[in-house]
């Protein structure tokens, strides 16, 4: 899960220009970090891209927090290695 959380790091900080010490499990998606829809887009498909998985806009709009985003991610690798 560390290794999620750190690509998530990786990734949101990049693309928000934010600094990689904001991205935390309790950081909320909009509220904290400030990502609009067009972020949140691209976001989604950079994941779907890393991780090589389909992420369908009505799991995506659950997505909250950063945890939300870990946990669905950690989840989806665990399937695909089962």
């Amino acid at each position: 899960m560390d290794e999620i959380l750190q690509k998530l790091r990786d990734i949101l900080s990049e693309k928000l220009g934010i600094q990689p010490s904001l991205v935390v499990p309790e950081a909320h998606l909009v509220k904290d970090l400030g990502i609009d829809s067009l972020d949140y887009i691209e976001i989604i498909m950079e994941l779907e891209q890393v991780y090589n998985i389909s992420i369908p806009e009505t799991d995506s709009e659950h997505f909250r927090t950063v945890e939300d985003v870990m946990l669905y991610v950690y989840d989806k690798e665990l399937k695909k290695t089962a």
